[in-house]
Parts: C-alpha cells; structure tokens; sequence
C-alpha cells in the first residue's frame, strides 16, 4: 500500500510539471482559436476510420474477405501507402515487437562475438514463452542469439541479448526512444520480446516502419529471410564435444510465398495473431503488416491475399499516405533514406558495429514575437521524457511490490501464451 501511495505521490509530481512546463504550447493567444489536433502521421487520410483507398481505371478491387482490424500496404522504396485499413490504431503487437528489438539492438554488436549466458539473464520469462533453448553457463556466439529470435521467436533469446545491452529496462528505453527517432507515435514498449503486458501497443503503421528501417541492416534481412539453421546445444558427457539440434523460421509464408524475404509473425493471447511481411518482385519490394484478424491461419491467408493485390495495383491507385523517414539528430543534415533491400542488394546502415546515438525528435521553434519560446521547448522537452520517467517509476513500484509479496518473484505475471 504505501508503495502504491508513493507512485501516485512521484506520477503526480511528474505530470504537474509536465503540465506547468507544457502550458504555454498548448494555450491559444487572446483572440485566436485553439490550435488544430497535430494530423495523423503519414497522412490525413491514415487517421480516419476504415478502408482507404484511391483506384484508378483498370484497378484491381481488394481482397473481399479480409478480416484484420488493421493492416497496411505499403512501397518499401518509396514509403508511398497503396492502402490501409484503422493503420494507427493501437493494438497489442505480440512478437512483432522483436522488430523493433532487433532494429535497436542488432548493430550494436558484432555478430561473431561470444558471450556466456548467466542464469540471471534467464529470468522474468513470461509462462508460455517461445523459447530456442538457450542454456545457462553455456557459450553462444551473437549470430546464434539473433538466429534464436528471428526463427524461432525465442523469448529466451531476446532477454540475454537485452542484458547484453544493459539489461531489460535500458532496452525497452531505447527501444521506446527508437520508435520515437523513427516517428513510430502509436508504439508503447513494456516488454522487449513483446510479451503481453497492459499498456504494450502499437500499430500496423508503426510496424511496417520498424520492417522498413531493419530491412536497410543486411544482417536483420539475411536473419529473417532465414528458413532453417543449426543452433548449439549441449555438451556430450562421453564425447566432450557440444551437440546442435535444427530450429525453423515460424513464419509460415517464408518459402511458400514467391518472393517473400521475410519479416516477422507473432502470437499473444491478448494479440490473436500479428504479421510483417516483404515480398520481392520485379524490381518492386512491398510491405504488408495484418493484425488482429478472426483466425490464426488468416493472418498469413490476408496478407498473402494483400501482397498479390499490391503487386497488381502498385501503378494503378494513387497512394492514400506515407511512410515517414526517421528524424535527424538535432543539428544533423537529414540523410537521404536508402530503400528497403530488394533485389537480394541491402542498403543503409547495414552490418553490425557501433549504435548510432539517437535524438528525440526536435522541438520547431515557434514564431517571432510569440513570447513563448523558452517555455515551449521547455514544456516539449519535459512532456517527451515524460513517458520514460513514468515508466521508470510504474515498474520499479511495480517490482517491488510484487517481491514484498513473493521473493521468488522475478518477471511479468504468467499467461498461457507464445511471443
């Protein structure tokens, strides 16, 4: 209880001073009406309800049963959107969160390195977690790990790789800081491996932003266009030597569909079933993101569906939005953005090495003579740490409570699932 007293004591702090910090931005002049809700990102027409589409002569009509709550059509190169339907609205994304993971946390180490697991950096996994094996005080090197998350989905995988960056809290930080680097608003991260907690969302826009920027790195594409692999497994007591046993990718386009070079499919109980998936052909690479359609197999089944209707209208229909380019670091010159991989040829970043620093999105100064210039970057700057520092707060209450009660305590509450 008094925990509980002093996380609403802390949240109240934080939020008056955002408020206090933030007024000035959001309080119209005398005389003036209040300004207008910011537009959706991509597009006005990415904000509103239902189907949006805009067909030409000779277009083909869309799939006619398609039963996602949300899903989107996108370009890979030119980020144009041939269609959508609810594309920002906020849903669990199960394990299409580890997009976003491996898109943090992929080029910050070199993929031949060698870590030994911990027994520690198997902890807090969620019950009913996908897992690939991993073994405490065993040796991996890092391409394995990552192998782990991509076709196997493995949880157990995405935690050592978490601690291997700082642990799960720093992480799931920059992860958050990421999405929001990449315009990514929809997107709330909890969990790195996308294991159902309250208040993790995101959205099929946000998503095929996240496929979009990994699909620039060669090694997330060659990770999960990968179909089959070998990953270490135990010691042999007689032998001496260490065993292997064969994964598969879990995703059940890859090899089926023509062209598919992969993304990511998920599954939570409270998610139903997510996919991200890209597809090469004739030159063109598409994007489709479906989630939360009535049935398991469906969501492979629709967006198969939306590919072919893609790659039959790309020049018929005029595009309804677009997907965004990540922001600049703050005093940098925008990069011009390279196109997802097709064609079997990668660009971007690429490669595994250093991280590169990432700026939270950069306040525009307001006009001369408004008088509220220092006030606003101060409110701006205060409301956008505000989510991390509320949710710094929120789980450090969170575990200590739970460990008062349970000192076996360790991670999220159990649910019978997959992530």
């Amino acid at each position: 209880m008094q925990t509980r007293r002093h996380l609403a004591r802390r949240l109240a702090a934080l939020t008056a001073a955002a408020s206090f910090c933030a007024a000035p931005a959001a309080v119209a002049a005398p005389g003036e009406d209040p300004p207008p809700p910011p537009p959706a990102i991509g597009g006005e027409r990415l904000g509103l309800p239902g189907v949006q589409i805009s067909p030409s002569a000779g277009a083909p009509a869309l799939p006619g049963d398609l039963t996602g709550k949300s899903w989107i059509v996108a370009d890979a190169a030119s980020g144009e959107v041939l269609a959508a339907n609810n594309p920002h609205l906020r849903l669990p994304p199960a394990s299409t969160m580890k997009i976003l993971f491996a898109d943090t946390v992929l080029p910050k180490f070199d993929k031949e390195q060698v870590h030994k697991v911990a027994p520690e950096e198997l902890t807090g996994l969620g019950s009913g977690s996908s897992l690939v094996g991993i073994k405490e005080d065993l040796d991996y090197r890092v391409e394995d790990l990552w192998r782990g998350v991509f076709l196997s989905s493995g949880n157990d995988a995405v935690h050592v790789l978490s601690h291997m960056n700082g642990g799960i809290e720093t992480t799931v930080a920059e992860m958050q800081a990421r999405a929001e680097a990449l315009q990514a608003h929809d997107t709330h991260v909890i969990s790195p491996d996308g294991y159902d907690q309250d208040g993790q969302v995101s959205s099929a826009y946000d998503l095929t932003l996240f496929a979009r920027a990994g699909l620039r790195n060669p090694d997330f594409r060659a990770y999960c266009a990968t179909r089959d692999a070998q990953f270490p497994g135990m010691f042999d007591k007689n032998t001496g030597q260490r065993g292997s046993f064969g994964i598969a990718n879990t995703d059940r386009l890859l090899g089926k569909y023509p062209g598919l070079i992969g993304v990511k499919n998920g599954f939570t109980t409270n998610a139903g079933s997510t996919f991200v998936g890209a597809a090469e052909r004739g030159g063109r690479t598409l994007l489709v993101t479906v989630m939360h359609p009535t049935t398991y197999q469906k969501v492979y089944d629709e967006t198969a569906a939306l590919l072919d209707w893609g790659f039959a209208a790309a020049d018929k229909v005029t595009p309804v939005g677009q997907l965004v380019d990540e922001q600049p670091a703050a005093g940098a010159s925008p990069e011009p953005t390279a196109p997802a991989a097709s064609g079997g040829q990668s660009g971007g970043d690429g490669g595994s090495g250093p991280a590169k620093a990432l700026a939270p999105p950069v306040a525009r100064a307001p006009a001369e003579g408004s008088g509220a210039g220092p006030a606003v970057a101060l409110g701006l700057a205060t409301a956008a740490l505000l989510p991390l520092l509320a949710f710094l707060v929120i789980r450090r209450a969170r575990r200590a409570e739970a460990a008062a009660a349970d000192p076996r305590w360790s991670g999220p509450p159990p649910f019978d699932q997959e992530a």
